[in-house]
């Protein structure tokens, strides 16, 4: 069984548990970090954390072209289903989960804001904890600093993807505090680089967690991959 993930750029990433890909906050065609489009994505399911244009925006038309079951906050899973068409979505609530072929994907806290590109409420922001064969995942996506990331770590993680982008996001400071908290045996930085106000200098953050905690930091360009040690 292997686990490979691919960063798209800014918040996205893409998933592959086996035969099974997954795809987290498709923001693609118009962004300036993204090396592919929403046309050229596989997908089985979208998992998307909150509404904001960045994370929502090539959700519906990679869902309807591919099939793939939408994962969401249950008002933006309503909302795509009745605004945008789309045919198959798991409406869901904060500490909520549901089993996948995949695995288990638990819906957790996240402390930021939500609305739809059209102005429509979108529910709570959130994060998302992936129990798959090779362990435990959890994509903070766009989150501050809180202490019950504690708790989440309590899980024991494989890998925890962190944003560190400052600003709109916890910067490289308080996600190295996350990272204490955490105590993943992984961590890859996301949300940074993607326009100036988020510039960070990824690989010093991977040095300066290499060296005030037990775990390994792993920077990815986007459209490069990494594989969890088997």
């Amino acid at each position: 069984m292997t686990t490979r993930l691919t960063w798209l750029g800014h918040g996205c990433w893409s998933v592959a548990v086996e035969n099974t890909s997954v795809l987290i906050d498709p923001f693609l065609t118009d962004s300036p970090a993204s090396p592919v489009k929403a046309e050229e994505v596989a997908a089985d399911f979208i998992l998307i954390s909150h509404g904001h244009f960045d994370h929502v925006a090539d959700a519906a038309r990679i869902a309807n072209r591919t099939g793939a079951t939408v994962v969401a906050i249950y008002e933006i899973a309503e909302w795509l289903s009745k605004k945008h068409g789309v045919a198959k979505t798991i409406g869901m609530n904060l500490g909520g989960s549901t089993a996948l072929p995949f695995g288990r994907v638990k819906m957790t806290l996240a402390f930021h804001s939500s609305v739809l590109p059209d102005g429509s409420y979108g529910g709570a922001p959130c994060g998302f904890l992936l129990t798959t064969p090779q362990g435990k995942l959890y994509f903070a996506c766009d989150t501050g600093l809180f202490g019950d990331m504690k708790l989440i770590g309590d899980e024991g993680l494989e890998v925890a993807v962190l944003p560190i982008g400052d600003l709109f996001t916890m910067g490289p400071d308080d996600a190295l505090k996350a990272v204490e908290l955490l105590r993943p045996r992984y961590v890859l930085p996301s949300h940074y680089n993607t326009w100036p106000p988020i510039a960070q200098d990824a690989q010093q953050w991977a040095t300066r967690v290499r060296q005030q905690t037990g775990t390994q930091a792993v920077v990815l360009q986007p459209g490069q991959s990494w594989e969890i040690p088997g």
